[in-house]
């Protein structure tokens, strides 16, 4: 991360997006506590002694995870990232306090990208958001249905939106995120064209709403996470989650006895992804028959989500014994379940 003439942090390779899409402001007038060190459960969506969190996320003004980041964090100052990659940097370097990025969504699966960011950088999930998505077809003023030629969004708010964009008879073009669609036809003042963002998106850009809820599937939610650069201090009286990775060695009924040290223990799994690892993604063994053969596997990590909180004996008793089987393990976080209504 770098920063302007003008306060505005970028990326460190000096790229800087001309619409804005992702720039950190350094505070020059409000420094913030001390919010580092483990925090208490309690912690995760209260502002630091009166101090307002600044929150990162991905996108422009106007983008679901905007949305999501003021459900998490209802007082926080929401900031702007192009980027999931400036995100996490932001809060490694500091410049915020929290990121709410997103992780999974129920029509369009996992987002590995962060994933693979959590394992690179140094943060703790302290908690999760879940985010209904309500797609709305925007267009300018005075724009009407029968007006549009074509619909501008995120492939997938694009692809969960096919059916009513069908019938329009629109031509369908994908951008980075819903919100740049919303402020592109804005900025541009097109008269012929519309876009699929948030209601949040039409009030910013001054867009009208031409139709609500245009998404096929009405149950879409997104999962969120909330990251920090330190864990939270885990509890056993409140309903948790924790979220691991590992990688096992190859061989029959290994991943049948990594995941048997939960159900030995009666611990709910709530998810499990496989990635095969980024740096040296394949592993040479013997063929096992006797012969000079040679076998190239995968080598996967495996990430977790299960239902215990790390204050739970049960919990450490069911690590310590999928250690012994592992030959990787780390856990990304222990944090509070998010059991309201999305």
């Amino acid at each position: 991360m770098a920063s302007n003439h003008d306060g505005v942090f970028v990326a460190s390779n000096g790229r800087s997006n001309g619409a804005g899409a992702l720039e950190l402001r350094a505070s020059q007038d409000d420094t913030p506590p001390d919010v580092a060190g483990p925090k208490s459960a309690s912690d995760v969506s209260d502002s630091a002694n009166g101090y307002r969190l600044r929150v990162a996320y991905q996108g422009l003004p106007g983008a679901y995870s905007e949305a999501a980041a003021a459900k998490a964090y209802p007082d926080c100052e929401a900031v702007p990232c192009e980027l999931f990659e400036t995100a996490f940097d932001a809060v490694e370097c500091m410049l915020v306090d929290r990121a709410v990025l997103p992780i999974e969504n129920s029509l369009g699966g996992t987002i590995h990208r962060n994933y693979d960011l959590l394992l690179r950088h140094n943060l703790h999930i302290i908690g999760e958001v879940k985010y209904a998505v309500r797609h709305c077809l925007l267009a300018n003023s005075g724009v009407k249905k029968e007006n549009l030629k074509r619909v501008l969004s995120h492939p997938q708010a694009l692809a969960q939106c096919e059916n009513t964009l069908a019938k329009i008879g629109v031509v369908r073009e994908a951008v980075d995120d819903t919100a740049g669609a919303a402020k592109f036809i804005a900025t541009h003042k097109l008269q012929d064209t519309g876009a699929v963002a948030s209601s949040l998106a039409a009030e910013i850009y001054g867009l009208d709403i031409l139709s609500l809820d245009i998404q096929d599937d009405p149950d879409n939610v997104t999962r969120f996470l909330m990251l920090a650069r330190e864990p939270i201090i885990p509890v056993t009286h409140k309903p948790f989650k924790t979220s691991i990775v590992f990688s096992l060695e190859e061989g029959p009924g290994v991943l049948f006895k990594a995941l048997a040290v939960f159900a030995l223990r009666n611990i709910n799994l709530t998810k499990i992804e496989s990635r095969p690892k980024r740096t040296k993604p394949l592993r040479i063994t013997d063929n096992g028959n006797g012969t000079n053969g040679r076998l190239k596997y995968f080598d996967y990590l495996f990430f977790v989500d299960f239902e215990a909180s790390m204050a739970s004996p049960n919990a450490q008793n069911a690590l310590g014994h999928l250690k012994e089987l592992a030959t990787f393990l780390r856990v990304l976080g222990s944090y509070p379940r998010d059991m309201s209504e999305a």
